[in-house]
């Protein structure tokens, strides 16, 4: 799987690039071609979901690369609507016929549904099936607080492989990576430059953008990197798996030339001392179908 940046080792054995192109909001007519050019420019991991509405468009992507299969690293996410042991497997097979795949790399739950918790457990037990056919070669679950991870591996036999969670300098989850770190478990950020700040306008209490921070702009001057790429770096420097989302093609080129610089601790430290404790996006004790009445057609 060779490609540009380091490879995470999962606890199931399985490498995992530690950077990737994130797909979220992305439209269906503008994601097969940022794929491709994230594929041309180095990426092997790309971040998709049944929710987000452009798995054809990210298969489209790859296959229009040439790159062998085996050289690319495909997640992708089981949306709440489909939560329950048969109808997630029934999920499962929608999201590899749309992604045109026969397996995927890592299988995610969207999110904990803290009000029915066993339908959770459920979907994740069916997750479970997967990666023991062969058809997810991980697994894992975003969004999930530590007394949701805590719950899930008490009631389940695979310890999740990855969580993905809303990190950027502005919210640093310390307890989660802690408690991911205790199981095991590799943290993934998504919105990790802080996007999630600037598209949420409607959230009065949300942060501003890490990317305007005075900090970060002095820190990109000291290095000669943009902004993007100071967050980015931090995320790596910290051990943690990166996923931005871009469609721009610049934008996708800049954000994986992060391989060639490192930042020091005090500089880390300092990103870290912006932790606002304010999350962008939702509070996943508040999640559920009807916070999210999407409902994914299969």
């Amino acid at each position: 799987m060779a490609g540009r940046g380091p490879l995470i080792t999962l606890n199931n054995g399985v490498e995992m690039p530690a950077f990737g192109l994130g797909v979220y909001q992305s439209p269906p007519e503008e994601t097969a071609r940022a794929v491709q050019t994230a594929i041309e420019s180095g990426y092997r991991l790309v971040d998709t979901a049944a929710a987000y509405g452009n798995e054809v468009e990210v298969g489209e992507g790859i296959r229009r690369s040439g790159i062998d299969r085996a050289r690319m690293f495909v997640t992708t996410k089981l949306w709440i609507s489909d939560y329950g042991y048969e109808t997630a497997l029934r999920a499962f097979d929608a999201s590899l016929r749309r992604l045109g795949l026969d397996y995927v790399d890592l299988y995610l739950l969207h999110w904990p549904v803290p009000s029915d918790f066993d339908a959770t457990v459920a979907s994740y037990q069916a997750a479970e099936m997967l990666v023991a056919e062969g058809r997810a070669r991980a697994i894992g679950v975003c969004n999930h607080n530590p007394d949701h991870l805590e719950a899930l591996v008490s009631r389940t036999d695979v310890v999740p492989a990855v969580n993905q969670v809303e990190l950027h300098p502005f919210f640093i989850q310390r307890e989660v990576r802690a408690a991911d770190a205790r199981h095991g478990v590799v943290t993934q950020s998504w919105s990790p430059i802080g996007g999630v700040n600037v598209y949420r306008t409607d959230d009065s209490g949300a942060a501003r953008n890490p990317l305007t921070d005075p900090l970060v702009g002095e820190l990109a001057a000291k290095y000669g990197r943009t902004p993007a790429q100071i967050v980015l770096r931090w995320h790596l420097d910290h051990g943690l798996s990166a996923i931005p989302k871009s469609v721009h093609e610049h934008r996708i080129r800049e954000n994986i030339g992060v391989f060639d610089f490192a930042l020091t601790h005090e500089d880390i430290a300092a990103i870290d001392a912006l932790d606002t404790g304010v999350r962008g996006g939702p509070d996943p004790e508040q999640v559920s179908t009807k916070m999210f009445p999407l409902v994914v057609e299969h």
